[in-house]
């Protein structure tokens, strides 16, 4: 496991927002990169989840606190 986690913080932010630049981000990464995503728009925890499905990525874990959602992602090998 990578010790080395890249924390992007999407609060504030709108669908499809947080999707997108999680997107962007893990699109720009090495494989195997882990990112923690926070964001507190309540769609994120769908369209989050979502995107890493169909992408191939994997979500190694969810949780909520303080009204965010966080989401511990890690980039596929290969998108």
């Amino acid at each position: 496991m990578s010790e080395d986690v890249r924390e992007l913080d999407l609060r504030g932010l709108r669908c499809p927002l947080p999707a997108l630049r999680t997107r962007r981000a893990l699109s720009r990464s090495a494989p195997r990169t882990r990112f923690l995503v926070i964001a507190d728009d309540p769609l994120a925890g769908i369209d989050i989840p979502h995107l890493c499905r169909s992408e191939g990525h994997r979500l190694i874990d969810t949780s909520e606190d303080a009204g965010a959602r966080r989401f511990l992602i890690e980039r596929a090998e290969e998108t």
